[in-house]
């Protein structure tokens, strides 16, 4: 019915966090340690899922091609290191508009930065970040084809598990990073985290087609503790969209502490949407 593969999964979650540093810098507002951050951490989990996939069983495309995300964004993060100087057009653009605000309402000058990135020399170029994603779909391709059952409802929840779990993981840690960076705008974080609002029907609806967490409700499919792991998947997965919307109303209040608040609450949402993603392919993979 599905397969459960630490290999696959870690791919997917690469692919996904991957993809959505890119949509998170894209604007150059975003500091350059947060895409430090999140590239060492899925190069980690990239390496990771192709040591398990040599190890315990190989899908020779969804290796070669965890290999591919594994060099690409060993490379986009040494251009990344290597243009550092350059610093981040947005935020330098944002720091000195907020400078020149301040100095027009205390009538106190403050230092703007006069030079232009250029000067440090050329400016990471975001886009880069989306290469090891690209690198990544053979694989997912590959993996969700040897995973059996229907083609479509593989292919489904494969790429809706990865865009899910990276989605939910890059908020969370992007929440942190308005510690690093407490003058960046909240537009960040809201954007991604109506993103995993708008892919948790897909996430969800891929694991109730055929055979699916509904073949669990009815009995048709054993979970092995009479039902109740069918019921703990609905809750997690009903708990992760109620924590999506709390987490948007939190953000809606002024206070920089509602920031931390969403952060927190994000902690909470990852658990569950590991477990709207997890159990099921547990469930049905046994």
């Amino acid at each position: 019915m599905i397969s459960l593969d630490a290999a696959t999964l870690l791919l997917q979650w690469s692919a996904g966090g991957l993809f959505f540093l890119w949509f998170t810098t894209r604007r150059r507002e975003v500091g350059l340690g947060y895409g430090w951050l999140l590239r060492g951490t899925y190069l980690l989990l990239a390496a990771l899922g192709v040591w398990c996939g040599f190890r315990f069983g190989t899908v020779a495309v969804r290796e070669a091609s965890g290999v591919a995300v594994v060099i690409a964004t060993f490379m986009t993060l040494v251009v990344s290191i290597v243009r550092r100087k350059a610093g981040v057009s947005g935020a330098v653009a944002d720091h000195d508009r907020r400078s020149e605000r301040i100095a027009a309402m205390t009538g106190i000058d403050r230092t703007v930065a006069d030079e232009a990135p250029a000067a440090g020399g050329p400016e990471f170029p975001p886009v880069l970040d989306l290469v090891a994603p690209v690198l990544a779909v053979p694989g997912l391709i590959a993996a969700a084809m040897d995973s059996g059952g229907n083609p479509f409802t593989s292919l489904l929840r494969t790429f809706a598990g990865a865009l899910f779990l990276g989605a939910v993981t890059d908020a969370m840690l992007l929440g942190h990073w308005y510690l690093v960076q407490p003058g960046l705008p909240r537009r960040h974080l809201n954007e991604l985290v109506r993103v995993v609002g708008w892919i948790w029907p897909f996430e969800v609806v891929s694991m109730l087609l055929p055979v699916g967490m509904f073949s669990v409700f009815v009995g048709t499919v054993d979970d092995g503790w009479s039902g109740q792991l069918g019921w703990f998947w609905a809750a997690c997965a009903v708990t992760t969209i109620v924590l999506v919307q709390v987490t948007k109303a939190a953000l809606k209040e002024r206070s920089y502490s509602a920031v931390m608040a969403a952060t927190g609450l994000l902690y909470l949402a990852i658990l569950t949407a590991f477990g709207t993603d997890l159990v099921a392919r547990a469930v049905l993979a046994g």
